[in-house]
């Protein structure tokens, strides 16, 4: 096709269009008339704080697997012994606890909160080895 075909029929549609009185009209979306919801995520210095205790998990064999789910009302990072189990800890961010108990907190696989606090950092040390006397030769 030659340029002059191919203005001719963009100039030829742009007529049809405006003979069928079409016009572009923007559909409401979800928000409309309502806030919309904002996910609560973890930002990076806490995923930093996370990653850094799974690693060593890792490293030692007990944590294979972890899920990050951001949800409305928290988020939450859920670790795995195999990846076909329910999740052996989740470590959840809660804004709306913030002021009360903690915004973080470390719930074990039977729904018992193991820790809870104000600081991240704090609430992993539930993860922290106890120390363990060594016979010397």
């Amino acid at each position: 096709m030659s340029e002059d075909e191919i203005s001719k029929g963009a100039v030829r549609l742009r007529e049809e269009s405006t003979d069928r009185g079409e016009k572009v009209v923007p559909l409401p979306t979800a928000a409309t008339g309502r806030q919309a919801f904002e996910t609560v995520r973890f930002d990076r210095r806490e995923l930093d704080q996370i990653l850094r205790i799974y690693s060593l998990m890792v490293g030692a064999g007990e944590w294979r697997d972890y899920a990050i789910d951001s949800l409305k009302d928290r988020a939450v990072f859920s670790v795995f012994r195999r990846a076909s189990e329910s999740p052996l800890y989740r470590i959840e961010k809660n804004p709306k606890l913030a002021r009360r108990q903690g915004a973080y907190s470390v719930v074990s696989a039977s729904g018992m909160v193991m820790k809870r606090g104000q600081d991240l950092a704090n609430v992993l040390k539930v993860f922290d080895k106890p120390l363990r006397i060594v016979a010397s030769n």
